[in-house]
């Protein structure tokens, strides 16, 4: 494996996208040390990557896409986050606890960490400059808070993660909702302390008229997790219909509510969601075929027994895996590493009994926090190609919010109920 690390690392360093660097890595590893049955490898291989973007419950993953560059196409952010500053603006750190705030009802639409920076930083990101917050600050605020998008539904990482795992999706969906919030909290809480620290001057109260008008203008994008919350957790619709619902909503509300899209726009839209979509189902399937590839070797029987011993407890188990996968999504896109991770711990999962649930709700914040964690954070890198920055200013203040995250993760593993409590509601 170790001609198959510096492979992969040597095409990652000249430039090719990770989900090519990874089966071309692959295939290089079978012809090279196991010729005689690569011709059969390779197809068992093409199989699985098949296999991989085959689960029905994939095709809300398009829609929840589409949904998401539909709404960013047109005035929906915008409008929220200027409703969520009329409000919270004048308090010290008003602007962060705003973008805080932003980035998680976002979360409702698109499910994305990286639609979410683009979305809300975009414009949040100027603001925070002219009231006087340091460059790096700003940015390190934006990806980290983004982090919380992929913890509401329809959050993007719960899906692959049912799918791997066979856990419900809208089980998982409603999980994630109060560690969401809380870790909103958190955020709000440091930024808060630190605009305080700064002197960050304060804008001008809003008068509620301003209010009441701004509330007008934003209120009808609360109705995303009205539809996928209260439609999964009423056990009105399934998750693949709250994500067809979310289209037809996202296009009504942007044709005729705001009247923001025009048809090339529209356009641009499916298309953005075409690449997009391919992209993941890409790396899904990519991340499928290597799962099956280190089965086959037996990698994880050479390695896992003496990790968690004989017979792991169930507080072993759920530390061992939670560091895996931050350690992983730090340095590997976080559906490749839930896709790969997944099916290997799982033996040791349910033999210790430790609630899917909550390990899905668990593993998806780590692929979170590594979404936006050095060396390899994917949102790194799109902040650089949005805002045009350079690397070591991007995550220049990241620390502070990742000692957040992980005092988050800490807390759920302590009080697990916090994210079964509304499953747990619905089950009963």
């Amino acid at each position: 494996m170790i001609l198959f690390g510096v492979n992969l690392a040597t095409m990652l360093l000249i430039g090719f996208p990770f989900m090519v660097t990874l089966l071309a890595s692959l295939i290089i590893y079978v012809y090279i040390n196991m010729p005689a049955i690569a011709p059969k490898l390779i197809t068992t291989m093409v199989q699985q990557v098949i296999t991989g973007v085959s689960p029905p419950a994939l095709v809300c993953v398009p829609m929840f896409i589409l949904s998401a560059s539909i709404v960013t196409s047109g005035e929906s952010s915008a409008r929220l986050i200027r409703m969520l500053r009329t409000f919270v603006g004048h308090l010290p750190g008003g602007l962060p606890i705003t973008t805080n705030a932003s980035c998680t009802l976002f979360g409702a639409v698109s499910g994305s960490t990286q639609a979410t920076v683009a979305a809300i930083g975009g414009t949040m990101r100027p603001m925070l400059l002219e009231a006087g917050y340091p460059s790096s600050f700003t940015l390190g605020l934006i990806i980290n808070s983004s982090d919380i998008a992929f913890l509401i539904p329809p959050s993007i990482g719960f899906i692959v993660y049912g799918v791997a795992t066979s856990t419900s999706i809208g089980m998982l969906f409603l999980a994630g909702i109060l560690p969401g919030l809380m870790i909103l909290v958190l955020f709000s809480i440091y930024c808060y302390i630190y605009s305080k620290r700064r002197n960050i001057p304060l804008l001008p109260k809003a008068s509620w008229a301003k209010r009441v008008g701004a509330i007008k203008d934003g209120l009808p994008v609360m109705g995303f997790p009205v539809i996928i919350v209260g439609g999964i957790y009423t056990g009105f619709l399934s998750p693949t219909e709250a994500a067809a619902a979310s289209v037809f909503y996202a296009l009504i509300l942007e044709l005729l509510v705001y009247r923001s899209l025009t048809f090339p726009r529209i356009v641009d839209s499916f298309l953005q969601t075409g690449v997009i979509t391919g992209v993941v189902f890409i790396l899904v399937g990519a991340g499928q075929a290597f799962s099956w590839m280190i089965g086959f070797l037996q990698i994880p029987q050479q390695f896992l027994p003496p990790l968690f011993g004989a017979d792991p407890s169930m507080m072993r188990v759920i530390l061992i895996v939670v560091a895996s996968y931050f350690v992983a999504c730090m340095f590997v896109d976080p559906i490749v590493a839930i896709f790969i991770l997944s099916p290997i711990f799982q033996p040791y999962v349910v033999s210790a009994g430790v609630d899917p649930i909550l390990l899905g709700t668990l593993v998806t914040l780590q692929a979170a926090i590594g979404s936006a964690t050095p060396p390899f954070g994917c949102d790194i890198f799109t902040a650089q190609l949005i805002f045009r920055r350079p690397y070591l200013e991007v995550i220049g203040h990241s620390l502070p919010f990742l000692l957040i995250l992980l005092l988050a993760t800490a807390i759920l593993i302590v009080f697990p109920q916090i994210a079964l409590v509304l499953p747990n509601m619905v089950m009963n």
